[in-house]
């Protein structure tokens, strides 16, 4: 499973500039960047449904050349939800009140279904009057073509054009174009990997595809082509470990399965799951752990402490 919170949090963190000079140069004519800072992720609690809501990122910044600030609230959302305008001006309303700055809002949608325009306002309204309209920058990758991407030279581009609007026979030059880009920006390794994970993640192809995506990666500029397979070979390296840590953790399994069952009896479906998350090093503790247990409750235990 993708974690697209995850992916989507260190990219647009660590690109953060670049995000807004991407999708909003506008912004960039009033946003003293060397003032960007990060604030805590605000937790809203909602009584009426008892959830807990949490904002994504949550920017402080200062108005270029003035001492005033504002916020830039920007929320990612993997997956449709019904009534997000909501959602979205409970945010701002709350940042508003506890800050007491004026509050930029922008939705990122980065999911693949549906791909019907998002809505971008919220509105209060009366037949004889409105007394709401609370409007929000939206940017729905779904609906976004990847080709008018092509010559930005923009890690955040390089790195959603996998995430936009693709037609299945062009994911393999998706992929490769992305890279070819990602080649050309002159970034760090660890930024650089970042983004070729990234882009690794949602363009993952198969056989066929893989044929295709490396006969254009063998029509690159020579300095271009290096950089990608460098960045192709670290993916199959990387691979491989993956393998071998899979290997080892479902050996590990099967035998510490064999001893609980031994133990404490047969052991439920729901144990044999949580047991399945557990991570090599945790399945190692658990090996020595279970030599003094005595029934399922023991285990319950352990497995709480995880």
């Amino acid at each position: 499973m993708i974690d697209h919170d995850r992916l989507f949090k260190e990219l647009l963190t660590t690109f953060f500039w670049e995000f807004i000079e991407l999708f909003f140069p506008e912004i960039t004519a009033y946003l003293e960047r060397d003032s960007i800072t990060f604030l805590d992720k605000e937790v809203f609690t909602d009584v009426t449904a008892g959830e807990k809501y949490e904002t994504d990122i949550v920017v402080k910044a200062k108005f270029r050349g003035q001492e005033s600030c504002f916020l830039i609230h920007l929320e990612h959302q993997a997956y449709y939800q019904e009534a997000f305008d909501l959602r979205m001006y409970r945010y701002f309303a709350r940042l508003y009140e506890k800050y007491g700055l004026p509050v930029y809002p922008i939705a990122l949608f980065s999911y693949d279904r549906p791909k019907k325009v998002e809505q971008d306002f919220h509105q209060v309204a009366f037949p004889n009057k409105v007394v709401l309209q609370f409007n929000y920058d939206v940017i729905q990758l779904n609906r976004l073509n990847w080709r008018e991407y092509l010559q930005q030279q923009n890690p955040v581009a390089s790195a959603l054009m996998a995430k936009m609007n693709i037609a299945p026979q062009d994911r393999p030059r998706v992929k490769s174009e992305c890279l070819r880009l990602l080649a050309t920006l002159q970034l760090d390794p660890a930024r650089m990997q970042l983004i070729s994970g990234f882009i690794d993640s949602y363009l993952r192809l198969n056989a066929q595809e893989n044929q295709i995506f490396q006969a254009e990666i063998a029509q690159f500029e020579p300095t271009q082509q290096e950089v990608v397979m460098q960045i192709v070979t670290s993916w199959m390296e990387e691979g491989i470990q993956q393998g071998l840590q899979q290997g080892l953790q479902q050996g590990e399994l099967k035998v510490i399965q064999r001893q609980l069952t031994r133990r404490i009896g047969t052991i439920t479906p729901e144990l044999q799951a949580q047991l399945r998350g557990l991570s090599l090093t945790q399945l190692e503790d658990l090996a020595e752990a279970l030599l003094d247990f005595s029934d399922e409750a023991d285990l319950v235990a352990w497995l709480q402490q995880q």
